[in-house]
């Protein structure tokens, strides 16, 4: 996952709204989203490679998503992300005593953002440049490939088009503006571009909250929608090399 927007504490019926890109390579053997059968309780996605996840929901109302973090000078050798999400996941742990837990550990695993929301919190850890972690305050914020909240252009656009779908309503019913938001395939201008050290051309490219390629790009475009009183929905659209549509699934949530 690699651009998301989500509203914490900001709907009177959303407790969680949340509009992500996953970007991967198209050759990583990946599952599309389901109940996972050796763990009933949990639904997301799942890489095949690692056995991880980049973002799923489980029965009672928890959702955990995970980026990594674009430092070509980190260690790439470490405990693969996804786990931190699916290991969350699967066990009963809250968000802010999993995040606390998880700093004096954190350096083991590759460069990561890690968000975990239950019925109470919501928190943000990362691993770079230092373990560090915070509980997110109620309000839209967005994540990328950086700190939580940081100014890049894709990901502020994001923000901005979830806010706006909140002000219409946020109507459950309708969640064509938010895929409309995450299929956005337009490059930003330079100057509001970050140097992470990949040279100006990649910048250009990755700054797409849609990026298209023949052996990199989206893989998945997924909106969860977790309600106060319980239940929800999770919506995962996936993609295939250039943009190629490859399906759609919708999984409701039981209250």
């Amino acid at each position: 996952m690699c651009v998301v927007a989500f509203a914490w504490d900001a709907h009177p019926r959303w407790r969680l709204v949340l509009a992500g890109n996953r970007d991967e390579f198209h050759a990583r053997p990946t599952a599309a989203l389901a109940r996972w059968e050796d763990a009933p309780g949990i639904v997301a996605g799942r890489d095949l490679e690692a056995g991880g996840t980049w973002l799923g929901v489980d029965d009672a109302g928890r959702c955990a998503l995970v980026t990594n973090v674009r430092d070509l000078r980190a260690p790439q050798d470490g405990l693969s992300r996804g786990l931190l999400a699916s290991d969350w996941l699967r066990g009963s742990q809250d968000a802010d005593g999993a995040s606390r837990d998880l700093l004096p550990r954190a350096g083991t695993y590759r460069p990561f953002n890690l968000l975990l929301a239950d019925r109470r919190h919501c928190t943000w850890t990362s691993n770079r440049p230092a373990p560090r972690r915070a509980v997110v305050g109620p309000g839209v914020h967005t994540l990328s490939n950086a700190a939580l909240d940081s100014a890049w252009p894709k990901a502020m656009a994001l923000g901005s088009r979830l806010q706006a779908w909140l002000d219409a309503g946020g109507d459950g019913g309708n969640l064509a503006p938010l895929f409309d938001a995450l299929a956005d395939d337009r490059i930003h201008p330079d100057e509001a571009l970050p140097d992470t050290g990949i040279g100006l051309e990649r910048e250009r490219w990755l700054s797409a909250a849609f990026i298209r390629g023949a052996e990199y790009g989206t893989r998945a475009s997924t909106v969860v929608l977790l309600a106060r009183d319980g239940g929800g929905l999770i919506v995962e659209r996936r993609w295939g090399p250039m943009g190629a549509a490859l399906g759609e699934t919708r999984m409701e949530l039981a209250s």
